[in-house]
């Protein structure tokens, strides 16, 4: 039987007050979902539930990316279409992996859902991969273990970086620095590649927590998730 990966997607659609439309990012679903497919089940969800948001801004500038065109143009059903993620809990045994798209939309709802935390709190109780890309490590900042610890502690982990946030602008914007909180929640072990927008991908939890950090890290976070689950 393949291995079951739960893909989260935001429900989040607008950057902060600005009135901006945000929500997850395309390559970082396409990219690891491309890693995947044909190698495990993939099922969707988010908060919400039904169509889950994608930033256009993402659209744009991946328009030359063939994987992220393909994706765009062939499985709109998976972000159409999405489970609500309150129909998970008390179901992580029936699945190897759960994985957090980024895009800016996880900073305002996965962060702080309370649901998206007591499941990912039960994928580790039962020893499953948890996983995460850019923006995706949000939804792991506030996240208690059934002992009462913090999910990061002492963990190696890796997210978007206060200079790449800079870079795009959106410091003032974000509802929180998700750098500081990664690094404030694994006791000061988050790390960044040594150049912005180069590949990052950090796994602690002796092989179950994988994080990239930022769109050029989600294929090879794809691929770390894929060995990680034998697929």
């Amino acid at each position: 039987m393949a291995p079951k990966v739960l893909v989260i997607l935001t429900s989040h659609d607008k950057m902060g007050n600005t009135g901006k439309p945000t929500g997850w990012y395309l390559p970082e679903f396409a990219h690891p979902y491309e890693a995947l497919e044909g190698h495990a089940d993939i099922v969707v969800a988010s908060p919400n539930g039904g169509a889950s948001p994608l930033d256009p801004s993402s659209v744009e500038a991946f328009k030359s990316d063939e994987s992220s065109v393909s994706f765009l143009n062939n499985k709109k059903s998976l972000w159409e279409n999405t489970a609500k993620l309150s129909d998970f809990l008390g179901k992580a045994k029936e699945f190897d992996a759960i994985f957090f798209v980024g895009g800016h939309g996880p900073m305002w709802d996965l962060a702080v859902d309370a649901t998206s935390h007591k499941l990912i709190s039960e994928f580790a109780d039962e020893n499953k991969v948890i996983s995460a890309v850019c923006h995706g490590p949000a939804a792991l900042t506030q996240v208690k273990l059934s002992n009462g610890k913090h999910l990061l502690a002492g963990e190696p982990v890796t997210g978007f970086s206060n200079s790449e946030e800079t870079a795009v602008g959106l410091v003032e914007v974000m509802p929180f620095s998700l750098e500081d909180a990664l690094n404030e929640g694994s006791g000061g072990k988050y790390s960044k590649a040594a150049q912005d927008w180069t590949s990052h991908v950090v796994v602690g939890r002796g092989g179950k927590l994988i994080t990239g950090q930022n769109p050029a890290s989600a294929s090879d976070v794809g691929k770390a998730i894929k060995q990680a689950i034998g697929a």
